[in-house]
């Protein structure tokens, strides 16, 4: 590991995070959604930690993410369903969330086996309908878990009581030994949510959606080394557009950081870093390689060294306008990703 960026991921802080979630989910089994490459952090990692701590279920989106994981052993639903050009290529240890009649009869044709199925209750995005339930589409399916998605558990919405009824209503219904609802946020509506199953995503990783997260804690902190250490006088600018004008002589550090990394033009002039506690503020423009901070209060920054990037989800997210979704999926491949516990 060389790159001068790097990830400072906190598996305590995962583990912890999953068993906080887990005491919320109340009777239900908690499980875990590790899909985008565990939020961005390393699937792989993200995985063996949870499954170490004592979670069965694991949700990714696509074939190809599950195959990264069989080696493992662990129970993987593929959310996207199943294609024709993933029929011959699937991993023993997953199994498909079926989401259309089309995947249905697919699954059908090719003899069936243990699957899990969505089933949409308002969100208009994914799953089969309530009618084709009623309609016998299940019938004959191995279904370990009947599952269907909030559309706003993290809003106080009337839309999230009709989903629940909706879906509770098909209790009974098929041959599903499960029934899932809940995400992150659903988790904390109450135990009417719960079902069997929950599936967090987001507060796993640092992300806070209502107060029952308040115990959620950061996993990720985005680190940078500085490139150079400069003396911009005053009345000098620094960075495209010439966006940030020095009003007195200022000491300039620049950061192996940008947008290709993740860390996006919303950053520029709002964005900081930390140096031995020190806060230093983001200033001029945020460009595709290079972020520049105001060193004045760190005299001992030098070229080399490293600075922890501000970067807490809730509060970055209040902060860029970006939702805590895109600002730890978004961080990039160019990061080394280093666990701080085994």
């Amino acid at each position: 590991m060389h790159s001068p960026l790097r990830l400072r991921l906190d598996g305590d802080a995962l583990v912890a995070n999953w068993r906080l979630l887990q005491r919320l989910s109340g009777a239900a089994a908690c499980g875990a959604a590790v899909k985008a490459d565990g939020y961005g952090l390393g699937a792989r990692e993200v995985v063996r930690r949870l499954a170490e701590a004592g979670c069965r279920d694991f949700f990714v989106a696509m074939w190809s993410e599950a195959r990264a994981l069989a080696d493992l052993g662990v129970s993987v639903s593929v959310l996207h369903g199943v294609r024709d050009e993933d029929m011959a290529d699937r991993p023993g240890t997953a199994r498909p969330v079926l989401n259309t009649v089309a995947q249905v009869r697919r699954w059908h044709a090719a003899g069936g086996g243990a699957c899990d199925v969505m089933v949409d209750t308002g969100m208009n995005r994914l799953g089969i309908a309530a009618q084709d339930v009623a309609d016998g589409l299940l019938d004959g399916l191995a279904i370990e878990v009947l599952m269907s998605h909030l559309a706003c558990a993290d809003e106080e919405s009337p839309r999230n009581e009709s989903q629940r009824a909706g879906f509770a209503a098909l209790a009974g219904r098929t041959s599903a030994k499960r029934m899932s609802l809940a995400n992150s946020a659903g988790i904390a509506l109450g135990e009417g949510y719960h079902f069997d199953l929950t599936r967090p995503g987001i507060a796993l990783y640092g992300g806070q959606q209502c107060a029952a997260h308040a115990g959620i804690r950061q996993v990720v902190t985005p680190q940078a080394q500085v490139i150079q250490r400069r003396r911009v006088r005053a009345g000098e600018v620094v960075g495209y557009n010439a966006t940030f004008t020095a009003t007195a002589d200022t000491e300039v550090a620049v950061l192996n950081l940008g947008y290709a990394d993740g860390y996006l033009r919303c950053f520029s002039g709002k964005g900081g870093a930390r140096f031995g506690g020190v806060a230093l503020p983001v200033i001029g423009r945020v460009s595709m390689d290079m972020t520049a901070i105001r060193a004045d209060a760190a005299p001992g920054l030098a070229e080399g060294d490293w600075v922890a990037i501000d970067y807490g989800l809730p509060e970055t997210a209040a902060l860029s306008g970006l939702s805590q979704y895109e600002l730890i999926t978004g961080l990039g491949s160019r990061f080394d990703r280093i666990w701080d516990q085994a």
